[in-house]
């Protein structure tokens, strides 16, 4: 199966320009008052493992207000699985694809100049847009769109720039770090909440809506709050919210059974820290309990903090005329299937919680299958406004009024070398070799094994169903410019 690619990456970028020169005259013909405004709130490495996704053994109460208030996406999924893709992925509305978005550290000015980020859309019509912690992978990336410079505490101070984003609060953790150490995975420090550049961003967010009661302009505030991501650091209160002997292991710590070799990866982001033993040796079980600890406690942390943003919305009279998104950027592994990372395509590494509070729509919980890529054209019919580029994804707007309405036919989501397409019932990945034919395959049925246990892929009475899949995932690799020679799959 091959694709002309000359001509898919110039039909591409022509129409790129075209969408630039459209996006250039957007004041004159797009709606000029805006009348809602827009609080984002990205969390990283965030699991759907909270109250409003049935776990009860997270304190989050927060977030659980907030669900109360908004719809609550039960299978909402990344479009990739790492921090810089998935979120360059979200605010240009654009799928992951070689040509761009192509590493860990991505950049859109660089990978896809042509691409209008949302907070450039609404910029262009009329709102004052707002980066404050981590929104991009880079905080430079895009700058021209936001209204003020993209803000993060780790720029400011001397100390902050050695220690980077682990940020220890103990002078033994910052002492190896300074001395060329990593640091451990976790920190448990008896400090206030604003100590941590977490508290900073929360504190940034909570002053900025307090200036912005006296503009006149709506706004779009992005706050991107850093935990839980490495190393779980929280002020010790959060660690204290949770027995360390109630604790539980995942149930799946290894490999599905058939699972190819391609689906384990070495990826060493837990393993970098002093404390973690190198890959692949386990965690021992009173370790693994201590990493899952420190999880929920920067979980918790983080839920705190969105409270005073929320209630900083209400003080100042926003809370009625302000959509707000709550999301993480992908999910992460605790130990599923011996895994502690994201970098990879499993149920766990891409499925993340999205809620959307929209004022004058109603609450509740919908189940319908959604893609990151939708989130761009969601908010903007939301709106009403009108968009001037040319999106991959679609809006889901709809799912408000009707909860129990199906969403997409199929989602799809990628890392390096592999591409996977999820439905409401399975979940199907391809891995591709140097010469772009299929080395490998992934089935699993969500109907039964949502956990994902036992790789079905080459099971004779799932060949047609892996025949179907792999030619929906083939239609939108081309779809995406994908440039890709692959295989057919084996028949049984």
């Amino acid at each position: 199966m091959t694709v002309n690619a000359g001509r898919l990456r110039n039909g591409v970028w022509a129409s790129a320009v075209l969408l630039w020169a459209l996006v250039l005259a957007m004041p004159a013909v797009l709606h000029a008052q805006p009348s809602s405004n827009v609080l984002f709130l990205i969390v990283d490495d965030l699991r759907p493992e909270l109250p409003s996704y049935g776990r009860t053994h997270i304190h989050a109460p927060n977030i659980e207000r907030l669900a109360e208030q908004g719809l609550v996406f039960h299978n909402a999924y990344v479009n990739a699985p790492v921090c810089g893709q998935s979120r360059e992925s979200l605010f240009t509305g654009w799928r992951p694809f070689p040509m761009g978005f192509a590493a860990i550290h991505s950049r859109t000015d660089s990978d896809t100049p042509p691409a209008i980020p949302l907070f450039g859309a609404l910029k262009a019509q009329g709102y004052r847009t707002y980066s404050l912690g981590k929104v991009g992978q880079s905080s430079h990336d895009m700058s021209g769109y936001w209204s003020d410079a993209p803000w993060h505490p780790a720029r400011d101070g001397q100390a902050r720039q050695r220690l980077g984003n682990r940020d220890y609060q103990l002078p033994e953790n910052a002492q190896a770090v300074e001395e060329g150490g990593l640091g451990p995975a976790f920190e448990a420090a008896d400090v206030p909440d604003d100590a941590y550049f977490n508290g900073k961003i929360a504190d940034r967010a909570v002053r900025t809506i307090e200036e912005q009661r006296d503009r006149q302009e709506s706004f779009f505030l992005a706050v991107g709050l850093p935990k839980p991501h490495l190393p779980f650091t929280a002020p010790t209160r959060y660690w204290d919210l949770y027995s360390a002997e109630d604790i539980q292991l995942p149930r799946v710590s290894r490999m599905p059974l058939n699972a190819p070799s391609e689906a384990w990866h070495e990826w060493g982001e837990l393993r970098y820290f002093d404390n973690i033993p190198p890959s692949p040796e386990p965690l021992p079980e009173a370790l693994a309990r201590t990493v899952i600890h420190g999880y929920y406690a920067s979980v918790s942390y983080t839920d705190a903090l969105i409270g005073r943003i929320l209630r900083a919305l209400e003080e100042n009279g926003f809370a009625g005329n302000t959509i707000v998104a709550l999301f993480g950027d992908h999910g992460w592994s605790l130990g599923e299937h011996g895994l502690w990372a994201k970098h990879s395509t499993f149920d766990v590494a891409t499925r993340t919680p999205l809620i959307l509070k929209v004022p004058g729509m109603p609450a509740g919980h919908t189940r319908g299958l959604v893609e990151f890529i939708d989130i761009y054209p969601t908010l903007m019919e939301l709106l009403e406004l009108d968009v001037a580029t040319t999106l991959h994804g679609e809006s889901f707007a709809r799912l408000f009024a009707d909860p129990e309405a199906p969403g997409k036919a199929a989602v799809f989501t990628g890392w390096l070398n592999s591409e996977a397409i999820k439905t409401s019932d399975y979940a199907f990945t391809e891995w591709f070799n140097e010469q772009g034919e299929v080395s490998a395959r992934m089935l699993y049925d969500h109907r039964n094994d949502r956990e994902e246990t036992v790789n079905l892929a080459e099971e004779p009475e799932y060949r047609d169903r892996v025949e179907a899949m792999h030619r929906e995932l083939m239609q939108n690799l081309r779809e995406r410019e994908v440039i890709r020679v692959a295989s057919p799959p084996p028949t049984n």
